[in-house]
């Protein structure tokens, strides 16, 4: 078999994680231990994250002719591929927050909703809260408003019964 026919399926595994993604982070995992490694799979596993270690070169072929051909690069070295389809902050935060504890992890850049964005990028991405936190934050400070004006409207109709209370007694 050719070597071009070997490596074929390796660049459609690649492709099809990339169609219809919305963050595909890469990073340069050296020095990490086994056990490291393994919780950080965790974490990403249990958000929905696809993790895996790939070629340079697979990557850039099933990226070519895609926005994620912008990763091109930071293609050097040892390269881990995070992708998301669902929440597009989500591999940004998780890896950024498990860097601080081991360093040995480098956000090398990534691609978010079709924008490049290099490794100081992807750390202001990684500020962003999550999506359920900020639809959190803006249906609470839709909803003070409303309680503030139901609160103010139910003193009036208090204070406008009371008197009409008191002169019937």
């Amino acid at each position: 078999m050719a070597k071009v026919e070997l490596k074929q399926p390796v660049v459609e595994e690649i492709a099809s994680a990339l169609d219809g993604a919305q963050t595909a982070v890469l990073v340069d995992y050296r020095g990490l231990t086994v056990e490291q490694d393994t919780q950080l799979r965790k974490q990403l596993r249990e958000a929905g994250i696809t993790y895996k270690v790939y070629k340079n070169t697979m990557i850039r072929f099933a990226a070519k002719g895609t926005p994620f051909e912008a990763l091109d690069p930071v293609l050097e070295g040892p390269t881990a591929m995070a992708v998301s389809k669902t929440d597009a902050t989500a591999p940004a935060r998780i890896l950024a927050e498990f860097s601080k504890k081991n360093p040995a992890l480098e956000i090398k850049g990534g691609v978010v909703e079709g924008d490049y964005y290099d490794a100081k990028g992807m750390q202001a991405i990684a500020a962003v809260p999550a999506r359920e936190v900020l639809l959190g934050r803006l249906f609470g400070s839709m909803k003070s408003p409303i309680s503030n004006l139901a609160r103010v409207l139910n003193q009036i109709a208090e204070k406008d019964s009371a008197p009409a209370a008191a002169t019937e007694a």
